[in-house]
């Protein structure tokens, strides 16, 4: 479906590709044939019953304004980038036969960028970040009681660390963003805090740059870059100056990476403050292992390091656990100190009796409350889009009883030379759909509607063009997957084949032939 703009609602938006069955790479000519086919079902000259007439000639205003539309170079351009809304913009000389498609593109967004920045300076984005660090070791760690000691230690569970990082984006325009932020951070007693604002701006689309300033335990400001090279390579540079107890710090860095594969990273990094270095890194990483080899050489000192991290570290590890919840954009952290060793007690209780309690309370109460609200929802856009889908299942039928007349003959060619002769087919929300029985309510009948598009003894529907925008076809189920169940005639033999919404058709197939067939 061509794109669409912006709080456009795209519920029930008429498919022009889908409308005249033709893929959105296809030539004039496609289009032009496609209309001319469906012209011999539609036209209102067709037909001789005056209300058939009516209804006609309602549908092949259609047809003519999808081939009006879709033959028209520029025109099909502004659909295909924004859907029949963009047509329809005023000032957009869409008629012009002077410009170019590249040219009508550039003169809408010129009509669209006051409107697009007008909304970006009513939008901010807020985001936090709050982490509470829980000491619980006397849990599984406690000091062990006995039986004539007179003191009873307490059990301890107490907060040692806190911090908090709060950042609101407030953009300026479609490159330029504002943010401004702040964390405070406090560990056992002592602690620090800095605020910042940030301007970034978007150079193109392959790179960034900001500019910081921070002001806490010292004051400092930064300029940052990023550069996508090439789809592998990417490149980052800063410069900073910050103030110190004994004078001004400046800091220069660089950085060039190179991804070789999805795992394994190559980069270099150039420190010019002080002390200056230059370092490179092999850097090996997946969600089992993490390996790094550096070779640094600096004023200061020279080395090469080696690490490797596996995913269980050895018995001496601390035990740790953590909670993290989401709201919104906002992240809530509580990293919890179990044990300083590896505890059996500590395992149980603080992961294996988590994890089962949250995966049963997930099954039992999280799943079923989230599939009640999802058909809440589809209810809630059904009731809203009732009188919609009323008027395009009234548009379907008049379609369908429109085509009766082509379809009877064309079923007649196709059984004489024993070609493609559609027997049944189902639409929609379909279960068990192999044996072509309805079990729902959710699909349509669309049999006639298929047997029409069959040209010379095959049925083609090319991809990424909804079902539901066929002549003939609506969508009977709003918001959920659909699917196409077909049962088929070609040779006197059956077939039968279910594809998906957005799939292409092309029929007859060998691999279609049903398993009795096969013995015959």
């Amino acid at each position: 479906m061509a794109a669409s703009l912006e709080n456009e609602d795209d519920v029930l938006v008429n498919d022009l590709y889908a409308l005249l069955n033709v893929g959105k790479d296809a030539t004039i000519e496609e289009v032009n044939h496609a209309f001319r086919s469906l012209s011999k079902i539609y036209h209102p000259d067709k037909h001789q019953d005056a209300a058939r007439k009516r209804r006609a000639e309602e549908f092949f205003n259609k047809l003519k304004k999808a081939h009006e539309i879709l033959s028209d170079q520029h025109k099909r351009t502004i659909y295909d980038t924004y859907g029949e809304k963009g047509l329809e913009t005023e000032g957009l000389e869409i008629i012009s036969r002077t410009k170019t498609p590249a040219e009508i593109i550039a003169e809408y967004e010129r009509l669209q960028r006051e409107k697009e920045e007008r909304r970006l300076q009513q939008r901010t984005n807020p985001r936090g970040t709050i982490s509470v660090g829980i000491n619980a070791t006397d849990i599984f760690e406690g000091y062990p009681q006995d039986d004539g000691d007179i003191y009873s230690p307490t059990l301890n569970v107490e907060i040692n660390s806190m911090s908090m990082y709060q950042s609101v984006e407030c953009p300026l325009t479609v490159k330029d963003t504002v943010i401004i932020g702040g964390n405070i951070q406090t560990h056992n007693g002592t602690g620090s805090g800095a605020f910042l604002a940030t301007w970034r701006r978007l150079t193109s689309d392959k790179g960034w740059m900001e500019v910081e300033a921070a002001a806490g335990n010292g004051v400092g400001v930064s300029l940052k870059g990023f550069r996508q090279i090439t789809r592998r390579c990417y490149g980052t540079s800063a410069i900073a100056l910050h103030t110190t107890p004994k004078g001004f710090k400046p800091a220069l860095s660089t950085m060039l990476a190179y991804q070789f594969d999805r795992d394994i990273q190559g980069r270099i990094t150039y420190n010019a403050g002080f002390p200056s270095s230059i370092s490179t890194a092999i850097v090996y990483s997946n969600q089992k292992h993490h390996a790094a080899l550096l070779f640094q050489v600096g004023l200061a000192n020279t080395y090469l390091s080696f690490n490797y991290i596996r995913k269980f570290q050895e018995d001496d590890a601390k035990l740790r656990g953590a909670i993290k919840l989401h709201r919104g954009s906002q992240t809530f952290l509580f990293p919890i100190h179990l044990s300083e060793t590896i505890s059996p007690s500590a395992i149980l209780y603080g992961t294996f009796v988590p994890i089962a309690a949250f995966f049963l309370i997930k099954k039992l109460i999280v799943e079923p409350f989230l599939k009640q609200q999802k058909e809440q929802e589809l209810e809630k856009k059904r009731e809203e889009h009732a009188d919609k889908l009323a008027k395009r299942k009234q548009e379907a039928k008049a379609a369908t009883d429109l085509m009766k007349a082509t379809v009877e003959r064309s079923i007649e060619a196709e059984e004489r030379k024993m070609g493609l002769v559609i027997i049944k087919a189902l639409y929609g929300k379909l279960q068990g759909s192999d044996d072509g029985e309805l079990i729902d309510r959710e699909c349509i009948d669309v049999t006639i509607q298929l047997q029409a598009l069959v040209k010379d003894s095959k049925l083609i529907v090319p991809e990424a063009v909804s079902k539901s925008g066929l002549p003939g076809f609506y969508d009977p189920c709003i918001g959920e997957e659909k699917s196409l169940y077909i049962r088929y005639k070609f040779r006197n033999r059956l077939h039968q084949a279910t594809v998906g919404d957005m799939e292409p058709i092309r029929l007859p197939q060998q691999r279609h032939l049903m398993k009795d067939e096969h013995k015959s």
